[in-house]
């Protein structure tokens, strides 16, 4: 009988997302749609609402590791995978929207894109975007995880992958999950540092850039390149 309720219940909630899609949904809904894929026969209201009142928001569910939703959380690894890939899809849709090879010709355009490669990170990442002689992107490298502050390992690695993705130019970028755009005084070193070694084997830095969020700061537009 219970399960024959929540099967009801479950294609009901399916039917409403086909129809309507997930605007009118509660936080709670969204998850307890998306965990009927994980769990298939318990209630998934009761763990959807469990879950938001343990992490706070479905934002922080979905930005969670998939350790801390299994030990936190206390759900099994197939629910922590694709409740943590959430973001990752995300990323990778929006990323696949603005096509395979974007030209990167102006601050205004690589922001855009790389803001988007930043999606679901809350963490600090650094990715070197390399062009080609057309200013398309051949490939946004994700180089470095952790803080800035490592700084006479940069130049080797973004050297090397520059010139494995054929670069005629580059793109630098990484993020500062805490909020604040302004670049430290980290971030100049590195860009002069990279600047430097690059120019020795004539690919030219085009730009850095800050996100954090929805927003970028352009080491281009504000004349520190």
């Amino acid at each position: 009988m219970a399960e024959n309720l929540h099967s009801g219940h479950r294609e009901k909630l399916k039917q409403r997302f086909i129809e309507e899609g997930l605007e009118a949904f509660e936080d709670h809904q969204v998850l307890e749609l998306l965990l009927f894929y994980a769990i298939p026969r318990k209630d998934t209201n009761e763990i959807a609402h469990r879950l938001i009142k343990k992490f706070g928001t479905l934002e922080a569910i979905f930005d969670s590791t998939p350790e801390q939703l299994m030990s936190l959380g206390k759900v099994s690894k197939n629910t922590a995978v694709l409740l943590t890939m959430v973001p990752e899809l995300a990323r990778k849709y929006m990323l696949l929207k603005q096509g395979r090879k974007p030209v990167l010709d102006s601050s205004s355009k690589a922001g855009e894109y790389i803001t988007k490669l930043f999606i679901g990170r809350n963490y600090e990442a650094f990715y070197v975007c390399c062009l080609n002689s057309q200013n398309q992107l051949n490939y946004a490298a994700l180089v470095h995880e952790g803080t800035i502050n490592e700084a006479p390992v940069y130049p080797r690695i973004i050297v090397e992958t520059a010139l494995r993705y054929q670069a005629n130019s580059v793109i630098l970028a990484h993020n500062h999950p805490g909020g604040s755009l302004k670049p430290s005084s980290a971030d100049i070193e590195v860009t002069r540092r990279i600047s430097e070694a690059l120019r020795a084997i004539s690919i030219r830095v085009m730009d850095h850039i800050i996100v954090s969020g929805n927003h970028y700061y352009s080491f281009a537009e504000n004349g520190l390149i």
